[in-house]
């Protein structure tokens, strides 16, 4: 069988939508319980020797649910939505809440902060350090088995290098836009960004260059029938500068990701995407995965490629989206019915 032919043999193409939290409202509850702590530890890196490391950790939801590890991009963090402690959004509050995908009323979702998200270590990381940091911290918390772990971007990278160490004790791995392995144009596109930044910071504009890469990073991450449908008035002149409609949209979220992201941080997370490589066939867990057919980083062919060679395939899910590489965040309904099918799959709560 052709590749192409076994990725379309495995496609999971989408039944009537199934979006039940977003029909109908979610139960009142409380603040979400929430457990949350910061895990001193030793990381022998893959190219960078052994340092020491501090891993930011939350869990959302009671003691006694199964136990999901959620991770996003490179710019998603512990908050994965509001809760007893924290009353800010969070990162993926459409599919953490009551009655979603990933309730934390019926699940307990466990978190981080990445290490070197501070920029306190400068040097290479691997995504597979942060799958040593995660089980350093699983062993911490005395967990013994995990239900799931959701990944998405650099998250579900992560999450293949965890499933490899984790083996058994892990039950099920959903990757949401991510493959084995980058794509040339990706890392060169990327490699720009990192040239960006350190021009700025040679040139003490760390901060504003931080800003302008990630100016560069979301475009690459939408399409451009998206800006064509947002931005589509005319390049104007404000003080005799010509200005495009989506100028102030990509100001906002560069400086946005500029606030909280030091330059050594975008540059060693930008880096470890890069890094990232992994055999398929090391991949030992049931495994779902998602993919967007307009996503310029991560291309679906590559996806297929993946899905094709994972020892054992759950469900290939490909789909039509205007949201690119953001299609996990934006395709809320389409993600919430790829989640509830893997976590039905693992017995993890839905």
């Amino acid at each position: 069988m052709s590749l192409v032919a076994a990725a379309e043999t495995c496609t999971h193409e989408a039944r009537a939508p199934f979006e039940p939290s977003l029909r109908f409202a979610p139960p009142v509850r409380g603040p979400v319980p929430v457990q949350r702590g910061s895990f001193p530890l030793r990381l022998n890196l893959r190219h960078g020797g052994t340092h020491e490391a501090v891993l930011r950790w939350q869990i959302l939801g009671t003691q006694e649910a199964p136990l999901l590890i959620v991770l996003g991009g490179i710019s998603a963090h512990r908050q994965l939505a509001a809760n007893a402690i924290d009353g800010a959004e969070g990162w993926w509050p459409q599919q953490v809440r009551a009655g979603g995908a990933l309730d934390p009323w019926t699940n307990r979702l466990l978190s981080i902060d990445w290490v070197g998200a501070d920029g306190a270590l400068d040097v290479a990381i691997d995504p597979d350090d942060q799958a040593q940091a995660l089980v350093a911290l699983l062993e911490h918390l005395q967990v013994r088995r995990v239900a799931a772990c959701i990944g998405a971007s650099y998250g579900a990278m992560v999450g293949l290098h965890l499933a490899k160490r984790l083996g058994a004790r892990l039950g099920h791995l959903v990757v949401l836009n991510a493959a084995h392995r980058p794509h040339p144009f990706a890392s060169a596109w990327r490699a720009i960004q990192r040239r960006i930044v350190r021009l700025g910071a040679g040139n003490d504009a760390a901060a504003e260059a931080v800003a302008l890469a990630r100016q560069l990073a979301v475009l690459s991450y939408r399409t451009p029938v998206e800006f064509g449908t947002r931005f589509g008035g005319t390049v104007a002149l404000e003080d005799g500068v010509a200005r495009c409609a989506a100028e102030p949209y990509l100001e906002a979220q560069g400086e946005r990701f500029a606030a909280r992201f030091p330059a050594t941080a975008f540059l060693r997370l930008s880096e470890s995407i890069d890094l990232h490589d992994i055999d398929p066939a090391d991949v030992p867990v049931p495994v779902t995965v998602f993919a967007a057919r307009s996503d310029q980083i991560v291309p679906v062919e590559d996806v297929r490629a993946f899905a094709v060679a994972v020892p054992l395939l759950h469900r290939y899910h490909e789909v039509d989206s205007v949201f690119g590489h953001d299609s996990f965040l934006k395709e809320d309904a389409r993600v919430h019915e790829v989640l509830v099918d893997a976590l039905c799959a693992c017995g993890g709560a839905a």
